[in-house]
């Protein structure tokens, strides 16, 4: 991760405030450091996205990124670099210059490839500054109609009478998903068998018909097909109960105790970024978290604002490929 001194937790700009910030960050900041930050932004920067157009990585940058650079003065310039699972644009932002000009837009999948791709063309945990974490959300326990259970304790009853005969889906090999339930089974003690799909639409498909017990995915993705009622929702692997999903308790605390696992997005920079251009950047997405317009946005999207300091971003991404890693090797998944 960066090696420069962490960037100093800072309060969010408000009106009046922002010349006391920047004086912040400048004391703090050694000549270079101090240079860096006076010169920028004098020209756009740009914000890969190592998606396609359209999901929710694409939605969260454009929306990020629209006022980031109403707030910085530039343009910030959404490039949509997608290919192998992300490692494309990520590769691309890895080999960037560090003047904080060039970020990447990243999501918790960044973790989970991060564990079972052992070729990837950068470090997944050295090759990068954490930026700033934009959003998190819960994923959504469902069973099929047909299964007969109500609550999380009924399945995991159900599970343990019936020693690896529930199947559970996922969107593919080591997805966040697949690793969820796989985490969410270890916690609670059974034993259920994994079914990968390429995607999330097949698995849905497949849970509707009974072809498939168990399904943990987010929310935009399965809960117009719960409020349809064709499927059955059971709880959130959120700690806490979440926006996303009024009324459904975490699993955590329904026969799963510590169980916890989510999605989240967040924004990388390349590693030897000037630590007060990280710091800029912070105080203003963190300001822009707290925005009505995106927190709806978010919401509509099936995650909540989740803004942390650059080093509590970095705490957690590390934590996430770490645990990722241990429970790829204990379970032996590997990339397809």
């Amino acid at each position: 991760m960066n090696t420069l001194p962490p960037a100093p937790a800072l309060p969010l700009f408000r009106p009046g405030r922002r010349a006391v910030c920047v004086a912040a960050i400048l004391a703090c900041a050694g000549p270079a450091q101090v240079l860096a930050l006076e010169a920028f932004p004098s020209r756009p920067v740009t914000l890969i996205v190592p998606n396609p157009p359209g999901g929710s990585n694409d939605v969260f940058a454009r929306a990020i990124g629209k006022r980031l650079g109403d707030a910085l003065g530039q343009p910030v310039v959404v490039d949509n670099k997608a290919g192998a699972g992300g490692s494309v644009g990520a590769g691309l932002a890895a080999r960037a210059q560090p003047d904080g000009y060039t970020l990447l837009f990243v999501s918790s999948t960044y973790t989970t490839n991060a564990a079972i791709h052992t070729n990837l063309p950068f470090d997944s945990v050295h090759a990068f500054a954490p930026v700033a974490m934009v959003a998190k959300g819960p994923m959504i326990l469902t069973v099929n109609n047909d299964l007969p259970v109500k609550t999380p304790q009924d399945l995991l009853a159900l599970a343990k009478s019936q020693p690896g005969k529930l199947n559970y889906a996922s969107s593919g090999v080591g997805s966040i998903n697949h690793f969820a339930t796989h985490q969410y089974a270890q916690v609670a003690g059974v034993q259920m068998a994994h079914v990968p799909y390429k995607g999330m639409a097949p698995a849905i498909n497949d849970l509707i018909g009974g072809h498939i017990q168990v399904l943990i995915a987010s929310g935009p993705s399965i809960l117009p097909t719960v409020k349809a009622g064709k499927v059955r929702a059971l709880g959130v692997t959120s700690a806490t109960p979440s926006a996303v999903a009024p009324g459904l308790a975490p699993l955590a605390a329904n026969g799963a105790p510590g169980y916890e696992s989510g999605l989240w997005w967040g924004i990388l920079a390349p590693a030897g970024t000037p630590a007060p251009v990280v710091a800029r950047l912070n105080t203003e997405i963190n300001r822009i978290l707290g925005q009505d317009e995106i927190k709806d946005l978010l919401l509509r999207e099936g995650a909540e604002p989740d803004p942390k300091t650059p080093d509590a971003f970095g705490a957690q991404l590390r934590g996430d490929i770490e645990q990722w890693r241990r429970i790829a090797r204990q379970a032996n998944i590997k990339a397809d």
